[in-house]
């Protein structure tokens, strides 16, 4: 008689194949009874018994892998984010976990992947406490010769566990398992390539858990490690030796996980060297340069296949492409390693001539880019993974690494790649062309260092000759014959325009026009494109009978570009527009209403938005062009602004942009015009609108207004009160605390207009203002917008000189949530974040104000103490482990002490900056190192020891800004031109700070400098001493 299990195992197995039924009823009844049977006891360990059932139909076998895989992700584990009730009791557990193991060494591959990826889902939750047999089973069955489906079983089971072992597994595991290993990757007689392969990804993995841990243990990780590179180095040296295969893609995958473990010893053993390498790079060399040969059969001219695009069972890519990029990253990564580098350093010539073949384009790549433009320009433009891209990291980093040699090396090479080119050509072979877009491909990656070497006197040879040469020649092609040599062509010249002489300039450049406005391969309008942004400021007065029809053919191009074409065409027509200033008068109404319908189909696209309003600026700044585009602009600007609610998403802020663009330096009367148009409007979005875009154009827009109209504007209404008031209902929303932080993000700008464009009117709000700037900051979570309200207090600061009493009196009596008083709130927050301030004009108003706070030396700053210095710890390394549960410490100091550090910081700044400058003629540091009888007098000598401070890069940049503000014509700092504090010299300002200081309270200044580190004294004690 038919036992109950043997009933329901009869079910499943009907159930299983009704799944697989044609009727669609009867499969959709036969899946919702398998969904419902999951929830029973012992539904799990009946998947098992069908999987494990050689008896059973290969099919239902693999079909109850599937499920009961599903199964254990969803009822093993209570605590799992993917969990379902019911849970599996102990007893099934133990069950499934016995009948999975004992058929890792099924016959069928399928089954046996099957397998593995239920005992690696089960080990993620039960090993090693719950599951402790599990690796010695694992070990044993790797060991037994006799049995490879086992081995294959259980290595593919270490290979998916391995990707989850952690820092407390492996150094246990490790010793056990890699000799283990060694023997499968060293038994190529009994083991095929894939095995090996899989075996080597396993140490692969170990390896890199090691590297992750070397940090923190570093002597005890090297001593495990070095040994397995040591015996692994004669495996990699066999596997590599041989030159490469064609279509085998198992042999590109056994050498790419040999590259893939060579890339993890280099990167995880700090102190490897020469000699320690020296026994694989015959082999590696072999590798490399016999891979170039199949490349080229394979991928470049498509005569062999290169496997591209195609994946094993675990999903690694079996490709060409995989495995070259991978060589690649390895010798990138030895190049970067200083104790390596030497290792190639006598074949950096041969390294970089083979280099240079991989660059050539592919035939699948060929036929992509001729399909879609669109993947052309995102190929050029973004670091793709690809064996151009990772081939021409290589050449950066060779020159980076050997410099004038490498750089003679790679034009050599290319002279040599251009030579063997026309070779080919006379030969008769159709891929010649690629070898000589290579060559160009490879000097336009490195054209910043290239020029640069030129202009150093590097260059052994003369680079504008060879590019002549090449160019000229390329253009003598048929443009249908050969598009992406012409693309490249014009490409290059855009990139070393510099170093070609006038007369090839002048062809190229009427080459391009003649291509834009050509039926030729889109590849070639984009090299077109590039090129002309590029030679148009150059050849303004050749190119007026052309515009016309530039403007003409790149606006039919527009209607036919997208995504990437698009932004550069707009780049483009910028440049034609800014060329055209002899028919600036025709331009306007030719190319604004094609541009606005542009930025209208794409305005929520920030990319291509803020394209299409720098060709409408470009447009604006064109002579007699200013008041028609107004004209043309406003009426549907205030439509739209006047029902925003009624917009499409992006509309209302895009359409505030152009506000803006258009208020930029323009005349009073412009200004006017827009005011009228739209001033309520903006104001009323400010007021209503909790769209963060909106508010944050709407708020810029109104700084825009306050800045151009000043005292006008408070009249065009014809009720001034009403107007002001309005402007400080826009602050008041801006400033309530309440409001997320994000809509909140440029209210300091719009405010130190107020206050410098209207301060009659803003000093009646003082006190009210400091209260609500100080309630913001307090509610505030970007640092940038809080940054932005110190940069207001500092200005108030300034404006309450000479007595600066009165605003610390002021903040004395403005309360703040959690504090006495403001004053006690402000003060730390502002010397905390002082160092993040960035921008020329802020820096130097709140470093200023800080001196004028010190100098009053009242008595309330030195109640307040501040975060000082960073505590460093005593010893070890910080992991982040050790981070979470040791937070940073901060020293705490006197506000006075650390108003005078960072007013010493600043100084250093100065320094730095001055010493990165010495040919800049109008720096704040040479108008102070400058006696008034013009004897030179060096308040500040070079130190030989490093600040202390570390101050950020965007810091130091900004600082430098502050030294040579004329070349600064970013948009902030034109609205706060009118400021009268741009006039200080910062260096001047601090000098005569410390000098006061010591002059006239010298017991105060020989307490704070005492607080000093020994960098900002020796800064401050040369300023006292002259």
């Amino acid at each position: 008689m038919e036992s109950p299990a043997d009933r329901d195992q009869k079910w499943l197995l009907d159930c299983l194949a009704a799944t697989l039924d044609t009727s669609r009823d009867v499969r959709s009844f036969a899946e919702a009874s398998l969904q419902q049977a999951s929830s029973q006891p012992g539904f799990g360990a009946a998947l098992s018994k069908i999987t494990v059932d050689k008896e059973i139909p290969f099919g239902l076998r693999q079909l109850a892998a599937v499920l009961l895989k599903q199964f254990i992700k969803q009822h093993w584990q209570e605590d799992d984010e993917n969990f379902v009730h019911p849970v599996v009791s102990p007893e099934e557990k133990a069950v499934i976990r016995q009948l999975l193991l004992c058929s890792l060494d099924d016959s069928h591959g399928k089954i046996r992947t099957a397998v593995s990826m239920a005992v690696a889902s089960i080990a993620q939750h039960d090993w090693p406490e719950g599951w402790p047999e599990l690796f010695p089973f694992l070990l044993k069955l790797i060991s037994d010769q006799s049995n490879t489906n086992g081995v294959q079983g259980s290595l593919r089971c270490l290979a998916l566990l391995s990707d989850d072992l952690d820092d407390t597994l492996v150094p246990k595991l490790v010793p056990t398992l890699f000799p283990y290993l060694h023997t499968i990757i060293s038994s190529a007689h009994l083991y095929e390539k894939s095995l090996r392969a899989k075996a080597l990804s396993v140490v692969h993995s170990c390896v890199s858990v090691l590297g992750t841990m070397s940090g923190v243990y570093k002597t005890e990780t090297v001593a495990m490690m070095l040994p397995m590179f040591s015996s692994l180095m004669e495996q990699f040296s066999i596997i590599l030796q041989d030159p490469m295969k064609s279509e085998d893609p198992d042999d590109w995958s056994i050498r790419m996980e040999v590259l893939k473990c060579l890339i993890q010893f280099v990167q995880s053993i700090p102190n490897l060297n020469e000699m320690q390498f020296s026994a694989v790079l015959a082999p590696l060399w072999q590798t490399f340069i016999s891979s170039l040969k199949v490349y080229q059969l394979s991928s470049v001219e498509g005569s062999q296949d290169s496997h591209s695009g195609r994946y094993d069972s675990d999903g690694s890519e079996k490709g060409l492409d995989s495995f070259i990029v991978q060589l690649f990253e390895l010798l990138l990564t030895i190049v970067g390693k200083s104790r390596l580098a030497k290792v190639i350093g006598g074949n950096v010539k041969e390294l970089i001539y083979y280099s240079i073949g991989f660059l050539q384009i592919t035939e699948d790549q060929e036929h992509t880019w001729s399909l879609d433009v669109n993947q052309y320009v995102a190929d050029e433009d973004d670091v793709t993974y690809s064996c151009r891209v990772s081939g021409s990291l290589l050449l950066e980093e060779l020159v980076n690494a050997y410099e004038g040699e490498a750089i003679n090396s790679v034009i050599q090479a290319c002279q040599i790649h251009f030579s063997e080119s026309c070779q080919l050509k006379v030969s008769g072979s159709a891929h010649w062309w690629r070898l000589r877009e290579a060559a160009l491909f490879a000097l336009v990656s490195l054209s910043e260092q290239l020029i640069e070497a030129e202009a150093s006197k590097l260059i052994k040879f003369n680079l504008g000759d060879l590019l002549e040469q090449m160019i000229a020649e390329d253009l003598g092609i048929g443009v249908h014959e050969c598009p992406f040599l012409h693309a490249r062509a014009f490409s290059t010249v855009y990139k070393f325009y510099s170093l070609l002489s006038r007369r090839i300039s002048e062809q190229l450049l009427y080459a391009a026009i003649q291509a834009i406005s050509s039926d030729v391969p889109a590849p070639v309008k984009v090299g077109a494109c590039r090129a002309l942004t590029q030679l148009l400021p150059l050849f303004s007065e050749n190119v007026q009978p052309h515009i016309m029809g530039l403007l003409s053919s790149l606006t039919s191009l527009l209607r036919q570009a997208s995504d990437e074409t698009l932004h550069l065409v707009l780049e483009t027509l910028q440049g034609v527009v800014k060329a055209g200033h002899e028919q600036s008068m025709t331009i306007e109404s030719v190319i604004s209403p094609i541009i606005l319908d542009v930025w209208l189909q794409h305005v929520s696209d920030p990319f291509i938005s803020i394209d299409a309003v720098e060709v409408l600026e470009a447009v604006k700044n064109s002579p007699g062009c200013l008041q028609p585009l107004v004209l043309r602009i406003l009426p549907p600007i205030r439509s739209v602004l006047e029902k925003p609610q009624l917009q499409p998403d992006g509309l209302v802020a895009g359409s505030i942009d152009l506000l803006i663009m258009l208020l930029k330096n323009a005349p009073a009367d412009v200004v006017k015009a827009v005011f009228d148009a739209c001033f309520n409007p903006v104001i009323q979005i400010v007021l209503q609108s909790h769209d963060h875009a909106e508010m944050q154009n709407a708020t810029q827009c109104l700084a825009s207004f306050v800045s151009g109209g000043r005292q006008d504007l408070l009249m065009w209404a014809g009720d001034s009160g009403l107007t002001m008031k309005r402007l400080l209902d826009a602050a008041s929303r801006l400033l309530d605390p309440d409001l997320e932080s994000s809509g909140s993000l440029f209210v300091g700008t719009y405010i130190l207009q107020l206050i410098l464009n209207l301060p009659s009117q803003m000093s009646l709000h003082i006190h009210e203002l400091i209260a609500s700037i100080v309630r913001r900051m307090q509610s505030c979570e970007i640092s940038g917008l809080k940054s932005s309200l110190i940069v207001i207090l500092a200005r108030l600061v300034h404006l309450s000189a000479p007595d600066v009493d009165q605003f610390i009196n002021l903040l004395l009596t403005t309360p703040a949530k959690g504090y006495g008083n403001s004053l006690q709130y402000v003060m730390p927050e502002w010397t905390k974040l002082q160092g993040e301030i960035q921008g020329a004009y802020q820096i130097k108003v709140t470093t200023t104000a800080l001196a004028l706070l010190l100098s009053t030396r009242h008595a309330e700053l030195a109640k307040i103490n501040v975060q000082g210095n960073l505590i460093k710890p005593s010893e070890g390394i910080t992991t982040r482990s050790k981070a979470k549960l040791a937070p940073d410490r901060w020293t705490i100091i006197p506000l006075p002490a650390k108003i005078f550090a960072l007013l010493s910081d600043a100084l250093i700044d100065i320094q730095e900056q001055a010493l990165d400058d010495d040919d800049s003629e109008d720096s704040d540091w040479e108008e102070a190192s400058n006696s008034e009888n013009g004897i030179q007098q060096d308040i500040l000598y070079p130190l030989t020891v490093p600040s202390t401070v570390n101050p950020s890069v965007e810091h130091l940049d900004a600082m430098a800004k502050a030294y040579d503000e004329d070349e600064d014509d970013d948009y902030d700092d034109e609205l706060t031109i009118v400021d009268p504090l741009n006039e200080i010299k910062l260096a001047d300002f601090l000098r005569n700070s410390f000098l006061n200081l010591y002059n006239t309270d010298q017991p105060l200044f020989d307490f704070l400098f005492q607080s000093l580190t020994d960098v900002q004294k020796s800064v401050v004690k040369k300023v006292i001493s002259k």
